[in-house]
């Protein structure tokens, strides 16, 4: 099995660091398939990759629906008959106040983070898990490790989730060839973060970072291509963290 005939689908691709890890493993040799709730996002982001379509893709999915899921694999066997590598990247965050969340809130985010995150591996790690081989890899957060700092509880508490979710499906596909670990980012150079802090407390933010400095986005993308090769058949049920030294284990 060679990295140029291997199928990657990465959710919440069409923007932020979803197009970061997209963007790397095509640039990596694998054909991509751009998963957003935005199809138009994400269509347009596909031809960025590919304008012919031969390399890369885009399909509608909303990970809090499981059925989306089960269309995006059908749609994706159809156009190139396999998929190997899944990266569950989708996520909403919110800042709410923790004693000002709602229970109706707080079930959004957890529903959409964490079980968007259960849906893909049960749907698609199943079918990797069918066919003898695959790569599952969940973003999860440092938010889910230290309780978070700019974002809410909400958010928190499913990035934490996900470190489970990773543990639980790494044990469950292991003996189908399947492989499932996380990643868990502080503070990345990305949308998201500009969104959650305002720009006057940005130098506050990057004076608690021992490295002194947001993540890159990039990085995270390759971190995920080693993730994925065959060659990680031997990393399965792991966290890596990327913090720039804010936590530390």
């Amino acid at each position: 099995m060679t990295v140029s005939t291997q199928v990657a689908l990465v959710t919440g691709a069409a923007q932020g660091l979803g197009n970061h890890i997209a963007r790397r493993l095509h640039g990596a040799g694998y054909n991509v398939v751009l998963s957003d709730i935005n199809l138009d996002a994400a269509q347009a982001a596909a031809r960025e990759l590919d304008a012919s379509g031969d390399t890369a893709m885009a399909v509608v999915l909303n990970v809090a629906n499981k059925g989306d899921f089960e269309s995006a694999l059908a749609a994706v066997l159809e156009q190139w008959g396999a998929l190997h590598v899944l990266v569950n990247n989708a996520a909403v965050t919110r800042a709410t106040p923790l004693m000002d969340i709602s229970l109706e809130e707080f079930n959004e985010v957890v529903n959409i983070n964490l079980g968007g995150t259960f849906a893909g591996c049960q749907v698609i790690g199943g079918y990797m898990a069918s066919q003898g081989y695959g790569r599952v890899i969940n973003m999860s957060s440092l938010a889910g490790q230290n309780g978070g700092t700019s974002t809410g509880a909400h958010y928190a508490a499913s990035k934490g989730g996900i470190l489970t979710l990773t543990k639980v499906f790494a044990k469950e596909l292991a003996a189908g060839g399947v492989t499932v670990n996380a990643i868990a980012p502080g503070p990345i150079d990305s949308p998201m973060v500009k969104a959650l802090v305002p720009a006057e407390r940005l130098p506050g933010l990057l004076a608690n970072i021992p490295a002194g400095k947001l993540g890159d986005a990039d990085f995270i993308g390759d971190m995920v291509v080693q993730l994925a090769r065959p060659e990680a058949y031997f990393t399965t049920g792991t966290t890596w963290d990327v913090n720039g030294g804010l936590f530390m284990r």
